[in-house]
């Protein structure tokens, strides 16, 4: 859920110490903060990004991009 998250622009809360999605913490978008329910709490109450989120996955568009490309091939 950490990625889908992102790409919808949903701030996510991840309740463990590490994660395969550590381009959503880079990007300040994902918080990881383990089991500790004070951690939790505050995170729940604090945990806010302070900028845009970037396209570190793309822009969306890489089946339109593979399509043209294949249509490409196919004229030739």
């Amino acid at each position: 859920m950490q990625k889908e998250a992102y790409l919808l622009g949903v701030p996510c809360i991840t309740l463990r110490d590490e994660t395969e999605w550590v381009e959503t913490v880079d990007d300040g978008w994902n918080v990881l903060v383990g089991p500790n329910r004070e951690d939790i709490v505050n995170a729940v109450r604090c945990f806010e990004p302070d900028h845009e989120r970037q396209d570190v996955f793309g822009k969306g568009d890489a089946s339109a991009r593979i399509v043209e490309l294949v249509a490409k091939l196919a004229e030739r």
